[in-house]
């Protein structure tokens, strides 16, 4: 991966967190939660949402580890969202787990469509970095739906979860047992399940410059 391909997966990686938190915020806003609003997370400024670990540490961590090849990884604080709040008491607090992976699914989406029409060959810098924005995003929404906390998943998969035991053991120990489904082959698979969306849609297959 080239200097400047790099600096651009950080601002992709930037873009794409942000985003799919706003996204959340903006749904838990919308269904009367106005807890993100009030701590000044409903932003676009990066710096409301940057994560010491996950936007920070981590993506420099595999920068250095995959000597500048790449993919470049993380996420931000997650956006607070008082579910007490919700109009929707029932699916309300799913509603804004799902908002934020859905959110990346229709940016990557976007970007993908225009490669898949745009008469461009696609080893032009134009049509490689559309392909960073669409592969980042299709990987940051799969990610997002790992059953892992801090993830969307988990909140997904603890409305449906009735075993409290089970709840309490990820919540306590999510974010170990991430770093280690991270670093230990995860990210791998999900980079092939992301790809094979990235295909789907532009049509062609997916190459880190």
């Amino acid at each position: 991966m080239e200097p400047i391909t790099a600096i651009f997966s950080i601002i992709v990686l930037l873009f794409s967190v942000i985003m799919h938190e706003l996204a959340h915020g903006s749904v838990a806003y919308s269904l009367g939660d106005p807890t993100a609003k009030y701590e000044g997370r409903l932003t676009l400024n990066p710096l409301k949402h940057l994560d010491p670990f996950g936007s920070v540490i981590l993506p420099l961590m595999l920068l250095v580890i995959t000597a500048g090849a790449g993919p470049i990884f993380g996420w931000a604080k997650p956006v607070p969202v008082n579910p007490y709040n919700l109009r929707d008491q029932k699916w309300g607090s799913l509603k804004v787990a799902i908002a934020g992976p859905a959110t990346n699914f229709a940016i990557a989406i976007f970007f993908g469509l225009i490669i898949r029409f745009l008469d461009m060959p696609q080893t032009t810098p134009f049509i490689s970095f559309l392909s960073l924005i669409a592969l980042y995003n299709f990987l940051w929404g799969v990610f997002n739906l790992v059953p892992i906390p801090p993830l969307d998943g988990s909140w997904i998969l603890f409305r449906f979860l009735p075993d409290v035991r089970m709840r309490t053991f990820l919540q306590q120990y999510g974010l170990f047992l991430l770093i280690f489904f991270i670093f230990f082959g995860g990210l791998q698979g999900l980079g092939n399940i992301a790809g094979f969306l990235y295909s789907l849609v532009t049509g062609t297959p997916f190459m880190f410059l």
